[in-house]
């Protein structure tokens, strides 16, 4: 009797054990189901229009997961645009741009600018506009 309340027992506790691994592995999938649900990958048009005309074009696009592109054309190749997306850390990216015979000019906040020219470097730059090299001297 002593025996088969032993096997009773541990039967018992590899049953509950094995609820428990069957919760944790069933959460575990459920998690990893979500996430891969809102990946990029698996996003979907959700607006598509396209106007061509003799002088020009627009374009717009969204899709499921905030990625959302303008775009306005003319006949002479340039085009004005706008596209953006939501970043991993949740912040709205905007790029408006210009593209011309001068090339692709973009614009947002999000972008890196150059420093300013340091003042030194400005009086240098004025100094050597007004005074001129003379002609004929030579440098040895």
């Amino acid at each position: 009797i002593k025996s088969s309340i032993i096997i009773d027992i541990t039967a018992n506790k590899s049953i509950e054990m094995f609820k428990y691994v069957l919760l944790v592995a069933f959460i575990a999938y459920a998690s990893a189901a979500a996430v891969s649900s809102s990946d990029d990958a698996h996003a979907e048009v959700s607006l598509q229009k396209s106007e061509v005309r003799v002088n020009g074009f627009d374009t717009e696009l969204e899709t499921s997961n905030s990625i959302h592109v303008v775009q306005h054309g003319d006949e002479k190749g340039n085009i004005n645009g706008e596209y953006g997306w939501i970043s991993p850390e949740g912040e709205h990216v905007i790029i408006n741009y210009v593209a011309d015979e001068s090339g692709y000019h973009p614009k947002s906040e999000l972008l890196p600018t150059a420093p300013p020219v340091p003042e030194a470097i400005v009086k240098a730059l004025e100094y050597i506009a007004s005074h001129p090299s003379k002609e004929g001297v030579q440098k040895n």
